[in-house]
């Protein structure tokens, strides 16, 4: 007989009843029934029922040791009796009557319950995360973790793509967040820095003749921690030659479709899987003041600035606000009009919440507006904000009203809101059971900050859709880009784009974002040079993995579908990352820290 088991703990049934067989798990549970001790071992396949009998020598020692602790049983198998069978147990109708046991790692007592959820923090769970991943929520997604990998790798193999493995320590690239740096011991003063994308290696081999690459890629980036973004996390990454936009769509869709529609029912919730039509980003902008919108949602924004400065319209806090190049828009809500006060008053207190004077609303009832603003909205302008919204008797409309990028910002997050504030079973209430996907399309190229100054919007390796003629003839805030996202459920999936293989339109493009030559040369001298020896056109994009699963687990936070992760501060607290290191190791790396005041100030009063 094997030295640790014969048989996992979810694989006895009816048939092993007779025989002696060995197991190895922790203790799930124990429960003692009057002399008679029951306990549920388990391993990371299931579980299974074992039994100390009254008057059995192992009786003292078995209960001395604690739930965690991991041991060995051998024993007969035995059917349990009728009524005490489980059905929702596969291992249900057996149990091990125990003849032997080891120890093969006692438990001390545990900071928090593995066996049921006890509402532990996640500062706890963190720090004692192997305790944490025995529980089974978090085994199942581990797992889906593993098996939602294993089928890109799967499908994309299928696909004709090759495999790479890009490097980690790099240079250091202007790629819109901050760098994690690492000092080099060998040369004095400089830096590597881990990927925030495999961006140019990918687009280097193109350039080597590769045509399909994909990578599991770990990816780095120093930005504030939260729900939905970590600091290291993993994408699917992906790269072709001689594509346009839409082949890069008809290539990646199935490959998630596929993926979504095998595990759409992870949560025991089947899900639908829908590709909406393309969205451009302005239209997304407007229609869902997001460019990662939810389509469950089905409310919609309108811009009715025209109708706010309007000489007949009275209301001073919006028309002064036009009248210095502000926007009024406007979200229609059908059938709340007979929504009691309170409804209308939460969505108010959530808009103040959220820095705004508050959430002005019309009600219409009975062929007339009612509300804290409709006495100054005229008759006439009133049928008009119905036109443009197709609002009837019983809706309600709400305006946002700023500058139109405060605007469009404010108006989707009131859009959010006012769906989360509807009854469950309205028309309007957020649709359930569905992934709705789109791609976000005609991202501009650039964008300029209240100073005027131009810089890129997103992905400045993005070929400008006319070309150099475009860089050459059109205010930069004209420009769009062969730039895409693919959204889904109001999550940012991917973000891709058709490439700018040509020197020369790259040297152009960085120009007009204020980047020198020379600092284009130092930054991105690889793969420029590679582009002056033969470059083919190319695009991809890269699928957020840790989102992906998030999604299929319906977890709403990235920490519940990785194995060891860290806090939303970037600390591990079980390894103590990141910490402090010796005056010899600093010396090595020719390093002196220059700490904020306050650091040093704490350390010495330590």
């Amino acid at each position: 007989m094997h030295q640790y088991r014969t048989h996992s703990c979810a694989e006895l049934r009816k048939d092993h009843v007779g025989e002696t067989v060995k197991l190895s798990g922790w203790i799930h549970r124990k429960r003692d029934h009057g002399g008679v001790l029951f306990i549920d071992l388990r391993d990371t396949h299931g579980l299974t029922q074992c039994v100390v009998d009254e008057g059995s020598p192992l009786l003292a020692e078995m209960e001395k040791v604690r739930a965690e602790s991991v041991i060995t049983v051998t024993g007969a198998v035995r059917e349990r009796p009728g009524e005490t069978q489980n059905s929702n147990m596969p291992t249900g109708e057996i149990e091990l009557y125990i003849e032997a046991m080891e120890v093969q790692g006692a438990a001390d007592v545990i900071p928090f319950q593995v066996a049921e959820d006890d509402g532990a923090g996640e500062e706890i769970r963190l720090k004692y995360r192997y305790l944490d991943l025995r529980r089974e929520k978090m085994q199942k997604n581990i797992r889906l973790r593993n098996d939602v990998i294993f089928e890109f790798r799967k499908r994309m193999r299928e696909k004709e793509f090759q495999e790479f493995q890009t490097p980690i320590l790099t240079a250091s690239s202007p790629e819109g967040a901050r760098d994690y740096l690492v000092p080099s011991r060998l040369h004095a003063g400089k830096f590597y820095a881990l990927p925030q994308a495999p961006q140019q290696f990918k687009q280097m081999l193109m350039v080597s003749g590769f045509d399909k690459y994909f990578q599991i890629a770990p990816c780095f980036r120093d930005e504030d921690g939260r729900a939905d973004r970590l600091a290291e996390f993993y994408q699917l990454d992906l790269e072709m030659s001689f594509v346009t936009q839409e082949d890069v769509f008809n290539t990646i869709q199935p490959v998630i479709e596929g993926v979504f529609e095998q595990f759409n029912d992870f949560t025991g919730t089947a899900h639908k899987v829908e590709w909406h039509d393309h969205i451009r980003y302005e239209d997304a902008m407007m229609k869902y003041g997001s460019d990662k919108p939810d389509l469950r949602n089905p409310l919609e924004i309108v811009d009715v600035t025209d109708v706010f400065a309007r000489d007949d319209v009275e209301f001073k806090a919006f028309k002064g606000v036009i009248e210095k190049g502000g926007v009024v828009r406007m979200i229609r809500a059908p059938q709340v009009a007979d929504q009691p006060r309170s409804f209308f008053d939460k969505l108010n207190s959530w808009a103040q919440g959220e820095g705004a004077p508050g959430l002005g609303y019309v009600k219409f009832e009975n062929g007339e507006g009612a509300g804290p603003i409709a006495k100054f909205i005229p008759t006439a302008a009133q049928e008009e904000l119905k036109k443009i919204s197709g609002a009837t008797d019983g809706d309600a409309v709400f305006f946002i009203c700023n500058k139109e990028k405060p605007a469009a910002k404010f108006a989707g997050l009131a859009r959010d809101a006012i769906c989360n504030a509807l009854p469950e079973g309205h028309e309007a209430a957020r649709e359930q059971g569905v992934y709705k996907f789109a791609w976000i399309i005609d991202f501009p190229m650039y964008e300029r900050d209240e100073a005027g100054v131009v810089d890129f919007s997103h992905n400045p390796f993005s070929m400008p859709q006319g070309g150099m003629d475009d860089l050459e003839n059109k205010d930069p805030e004209k420009v769009y880009a062969y730039q895409y996202d693919a959204i889904c459920n109001g999550f940012e999936l991917c973000s891709g784009a058709i490439r700018n293989h040509k020197a020369e339109i790259m040297e152009k493009a960085f120009g007009i974002a204020g980047y020198d030559k020379s600092v284009l040369e130092a930054k991105f001298g690889g793969m420029l040079n590679a582009f002056r020896f033969g470059a083919p056109p190319h695009g991809g994009c890269a699928f957020g993995i840790d989102r992906i699963i998030m999604l299929l687990a319906d977890e709403p936070n990235l920490r519940e579908v990785y194995a060891f992760v860290m806090n939303g501060q970037y600390e591990d607290q079980m390894m103590s990352a990141p910490s402090d290191i010796t005056l010899e190791q600093l010396k090595d790396l020719h390093i002196k820290l220059d700490l904020p005041k306050a650091k040093v100030k704490a350390e010495k009063a330590a």
